[in-house]
């Protein structure tokens, strides 16, 4: 899928960014990666950890809310893969225009210049916080989310190709809960606090984020959304796997914050189909017919919802325990099982 092409990867710096050229390297010989982000130490760092591959790696200083830059860039790209965005929650509550100008006004320049420029497909990365939002990230990416599908109407029957992933929270990225969990434990902590014993959360992979990137820009004809199909877990379980002999504290569920993780409403159940390791919506638009369905699916049941409070595949602590090890590479101190406060 991806030799001897071109890929762009906006907020390639990221930890997509660097999943998705180990397994790029990996699995393909692309023709060329670009790296397109603003933190010029990060691309450093990056530029020294692959040295060998300076005949692939290129690394472009630039922001998404430069349309100008981004067409430079994207100038002989076959794919775009839009990673770029302001993610943290209260980040975006407290600094909402800007959280705007790059969620929003960049998914804009992403897709003007994809299309100025001749790119052939678009992919870009959601999250479960677009679906049904309650905090400002949630709702600047459910704008930009409708912005990539409705894209596909510019394009013209021959043009760019714009279809978007979403999942939550990847396990061990920046900014979510187990580096959280880690940094506590590392530091002598014996407690974890958790915002309420109820929640839960999808457990997905670097890798399944990646491979699902790459299953839509060889399946997608434009439009669609994609969404794993992956198990859920309690936060309380994985505070056990990951410090068995902790106390718990619930600290009361923060602003913007979801007791689960949501991903597909009933309200878009009319839309979407069941695949066998993932789950399509596709767009509701003149210019889509059924032509288009992805081959292998089935329609879900009427008012299906996808959430992980609900879901019917859920890991307990051992199981958490061994993806811990194998997707994040962290081990819990196996003492005593622990009690909750």
């Amino acid at each position: 899928m991806l030799n001897n092409k071109t890929i762009l990867v906006t907020g390639g710096t990221g930890s997509f960014g660097h999943h998705f050229v180990n397994y790029a390297l990996k699995n393909y010989v692309p023709k060329k990666i670009i790296i397109y982000s603003r933190d010029e130490f990060k691309q450093f760092i990056m530029e020294n950890e692959y040295k060998g591959y300076s005949d692939i790696l290129r690394f472009f200083i630039g922001d998404v809310r430069d349309e100008g830059r981004l067409k430079r860039a994207m100038n002989g790209v076959d794919y775009v893969i839009h990673a770029a965005a302001l993610k943290q929650v209260p980040a975006c509550e407290y600094n909402p225009i800007e959280a705007i100008k790059t969620n929003v006004n960049g998914a804009i320049n992403v897709i003007n210049a994809s299309l100025d420029t001749g790119v052939k497909k678009v992919v870009a990365l959601s999250t479960d916080k677009s679906v049904n939002p309650v905090n400002l990230y949630g709702g600047t990416k459910l704008v930009s989310d409708k912005l990539f599908i409705s894209a596909n109407s510019y394009s013209g029957a021959n043009g760019t190709r714009f279809s978007v992933v979403r999942y939550g929270n990847v396990a061990g990225s920046r900014g979510s809960v187990i580096p959280y969990f880690k940094d506590i434990i590392d530091n002598g902590g014996s407690e974890l606090p958790i915002t309420d014993y109820r929640m839960t959360r999808f457990w997905i992979s670097l890798e399944q984020g990646v491979e699902l990137v790459i299953k839509a820009l060889e399946k997608s004809y434009g439009g669609e959304v994609f969404i794993s199909k992956i198990p859920s877990f309690h936060i309380t379980d994985l505070a056990r796997a990951m410090l068995p002999e902790c106390n718990l504290l619930e600290t009361g569920i923060r602003e913007g914050e979801k007791l689960h993780e949501i991903m597909i409403t009933k309200e878009d159940s009319i839309r979407t189909y069941e695949y066998e390791k993932n789950y399509i919506i596709y767009p509701h638009f003149d210019w889509w017919n059924e032509s288009m369905l992805i081959k292998g699916g089935r329609p879900v049941t009427a008012g299906f919802e996808y959430s992980s409070g609900t879901n019917k595949e859920w890991l307990d602590v051992e199981e958490l325990k061994i993806r811990l090890k194998a997707d994040v590479h962290i081990t819990s101190r196996n003492l005593n099982e622990c009690d909750s406060n």
